[in-house]
């Protein structure tokens, strides 16, 4: 929620990562649909940032308790698409560290941007994970590991 010139030279260091990271794995010969993308608090805050900086079509950007970087009142306008991406956003609606606006916003964003979104806001939970989230991420990992076996020859 602080300024970004706040969060630098930690955000700048961590957007490098992640860019070299996904660059090696493609690299390697993993397409960007293959790539899931997943961070909790500040790590799922980095990962927001760096997918609405580098839109592509992924196969699912993963938030707990996380969204987009920036102080109240930033504007996201960030060009690319994601392409039907399923992004998940999920944060309890008294999260000390993570504002349910700013997860709104950040849904918002990915909408625009052209992600399958699906946001869920958990009643008193706190700054976690639950068991829900849990399985939304199965579900996903496990859609796409069929998506590829659907994809092998057979034989």
């Amino acid at each position: 929620m602080a300024e970004k010139e706040q969060n630098e030279p930690g955000l700048s260091s961590g957007l490098w990562v992640l860019e070299h990271l996904v660059q090696n794995v493609v690299a390697r010969g993993v397409s960007r649909p293959h790539i899931v993308l997943v961070g909790f608090s500040q790590g799922a805050c980095l990962t927001a940032e760096f997918a609405v900086r580098h839109a592509h079509r992924y196969g699912g950007v993963i938030l707990y308790s996380g969204g987009v970087i920036g102080p109240p009142g930033t504007v996201w306008d960030y060009p690319g698409s994601f392409a039907g991406t399923p992004v998940f956003l999920g944060c309890s609606d008294v999260d000390n560290h993570v504002p349910k606006t700013r997860v709104d916003e950040s849904a918002a964003v990915f909408t625009r941007m052209g992600a399958s979104v699906t946001e869920r806001i958990y009643p008193q939970m706190g700054h976690t994970v639950n068991d829900d989230e849990i399985d939304f991420t199965r579900g996903l990992l496990s859609q796409l590991g069929r998506e590829d076996s659907n994809l092998q020859p057979s034989g």
